[in-house]
């Protein structure tokens, strides 16, 4: 089970004729996230044949256009395609006063049930967990309520010995079971011990999200020593002075922050219009974190 992330958007307030605002897809043991959902998000997904009918929460940071502009022709193209299983909207409160507005003056009904969960913005919190993975948030600084988002891995699964069970002609259907630890029964009752079949438990990977916020090391100890951290880098640090008056980041500060929390690898994005060659924005980045990359829309990173 991948953990992956995709990138749908990585330009700032002003979309481009190449770039498009926020959005990313995420999965993660076998579930499949939407982060952020700026304007065009369901035409990325299309175009890098992403099924938004696999999707079951979507998280949203703030309530700014650039992040939520598509959500609601996101939603409501799943409602026409008679959508059947729940879908899960994660975000500031704020953001389902829009939503409904929105829907009760287009007289939407909705085929699915659709949940609605309002954040803290205020103070870090555990927002999702299963078996598999967690979802926390904690604040960001930015210039309305906005959250960062922290997936993490769980150790419980063990890795498949596909060998093994390949050579016992175990069907498939047991193979969550078998990762959860438990033994393999024969159809004829003969038992095969689960550590003949699996590998020991991979370390759980994490990946932090830290869209909109001024440059601010309260963010730190949320992230710290997360695998991967994509990280706003609106500016170049010359443009200091516009990023704090619009309470933003620059490159280099990304890279600041990703070098104090220890980081494995920094993904930058949320890049300004007026920045044609992002290539200057990596270099500058790398002055402070080597190991960091380009949000590239449509690029997978495989967290590892």
């Amino acid at each position: 089970m991948a953990f992956e992330v995709t990138i749908l958007g990585n330009s700032s307030a002003s979309p481009t004729p190449n770039r498009h605002p926020s959005g990313q897809y995420v999965s993660i043991c076998d579930h499949y996230l939407l982060i952020d959902c700026g304007e065009g998000t369901q035409m990325q997904l299309q175009k890098y044949k992403i099924k938004k009918s696999k999707i079951s929460q979507i998280y949203i940071t703030h309530v700014h256009g650039d992040h939520i502009l598509g959500l609601p022709g996101l939603i409501l193209s799943m409602n026409l395609m008679k959508h059947d299983k729940p879908l899960h909207v994660y975000g500031p409160k704020e953001l389902f006063d829009i939503l409904d507005v929105f829907f009760k003056h287009s007289n939407t009904e909705f085929c699915f049930p659709l949940h609605y969960h309002a954040l803290d913005t205020e103070k870090p919190a555990i927002i999702f967990e299963n078996l598999y993975y967690s979802v926390k948030t904690f604040p960001l600084f930015h210039r309305i309520p906005t959250v960062g988002f922290l997936f993490e891995e769980h150790s419980i699964l063990k890795k498949l010995n596909a060998v093994a069970c390949q050579k016992l002609k175990i069907p498939f259907t047991h193979f969550n079971d078998i990762k959860m630890g438990k033994d393999y029964i024969s159809p004829e009752g003969k038992v095969t011990l689960n550590e003949l079949l699996t590998f020991p438990s991979t370390r759980p990977l994490s990946y932090a999200y830290c869209s909109d916020t001024i440059y601010d090391e309260r963010v730190i100890q949320a992230i710290h020593e997360a695998d991967y951290l994509y990280h706003e880098a609106t500016f170049m640090h010359d443009k200091l002075d516009r990023a704090i008056q619009t309470m933003h980041t620059t490159s280099k500060q990304a890279g600041m922050v990703a070098k104090k929390a220890n980081v494995n690898k920094l993904i930058i994005g949320h890049f300004s219009s007026r920045y044609e060659d992002l290539s200057q924005l990596l270099t500058e980045a790398q002055t402070e974190f080597e190991n960091t990359e380009l949000a590239e829309e449509g690029r997978t990173f495989i967290i590892e």
